[in-house]
């Protein structure tokens, strides 16, 4: 399941209520465009913003929508009690596998963070990915620590950062030989997907993949194709490559104001939500932040 092209909707709210059925037309997008699975309630999804029964109801509409695609189900919070109350919907929803992040407001320690994982593979037999997200947890990962919970049962992925440019290859390289065989290493940070998925990496954990499915399917394609011996055409790395560097109006805002408030904006402009669409007291993006991003769209094509 953790390979290809996981993407990650917004959830939308209207009011302060999820909007079930402006979430459901981003999951279809989703579905319609390939994608291999989808992701729910990551940061993209507003997770931390959100009760015990409102994630429950996302990942019911998810699974519904998603027909058949698996739906991957964020489960952080602050207490293992409510992880492990979070993992008990996901499983009662039908999600076919699990995204949980070391959430804190004390800062963890790697014992905790271990423990965590531990207890969470102990309670669960859905496959689980490791969200490594140290800008907004505040926690990071070494190469060792990811080689412990690696071990765990039913831990298969991990969701890293974007590396710097020109490193995916190495920070991939020193991943693969902390984990075992066959492990799911997944890329976040999209401006870094394209150069990680062609060195080498299994999944795309993607923001712009659950607004516009069908130019990240495009990317996940060509980078695995130029991958695969036996059908490799000549360039399919660099086209995937140059397919990225044309978002670059998008990634340069993803970069400066988070993807979840640009990825908010975009969804808003283009009539894909009402707006707004964020728990108060976040924002999309306003005034001259708002026409760039209208920019960006038209600039990188995904407007039209």
């Amino acid at each position: 399941m953790f390979n290809g092209l996981c993407a990650f909707p917004l959830t939308p709210l209207a009011g302060d209520n999820v909007d079930d059925a402006a979430l459901v037309r981003l999951v279809g997008r989703c579905v319609d465009a390939g994608a291999d699975s989808i992701g729910v309630l990551g940061s993209t999804g507003i997770y931390t913003y959100l009760l015990r029964e409102e994630r429950l109801k996302v990942v019911e509409a998810a699974v519904d929508a998603a027909q058949g695609t698996p739906v991957v189900a964020g489960v952080g919070a602050m207490r293992t009690r409510d992880v492990l109350a979070c993992v008990e919907d996901a499983h009662s929803a039908g999600a076919s596998g699990l995204l949980l992040a070391p959430v804190s407001y004390q800062r963890l320690t790697e014992d905790e963070v271990y423990g965590l994982y531990r207890e969470v593979s102990s309670a669960s037999d859905l496959p689980i990915a490791v969200y490594d997200n140290p800008a907004t947890t505040g926690f990071t990962f070494t190469d060792e620590l990811h080689g412990r919970i690696a071990e765990l049962p039913g831990i298969a992925s991990i969701k890293f950062p974007p590396p710097a440019p020109g490193q995916a290859a190495d920070r991939i390289a020193r991943l693969r030989a902390a984990v075992p065989r066959d492990f799911s290493l997944g890329i976040s940070g999209d401006w870094a997907a394209a150069e990680a998925l062609v060195a080498g990496c299994d999944v795309w954990y993607s923001v712009v993949g659950g607004l516009f499915p069908k130019t990240a399917r495009m990317i996940v394609d060509l980078a695995q194709a130029s991958r695969a011996s036996q059908t490799a055409q000549p360039g399919q790395g660099e086209l995937a490559l140059e397919a990225s560097a044309a978002l670059e109006p998008v990634w340069a805002l993803f970069r400066e104001y988070g993807s979840l408030r640009v990825a908010a904006t975009m969804a808003e402009v283009l009539g894909f939500v009402e707006a707004p669409c964020l728990p108060r007291p976040l924002k999309s993006l306003a005034g001259k932040d708002r026409t760039r991003t209208e920019e960006a769209l038209r600039l990188s094509g995904l407007g039209a």
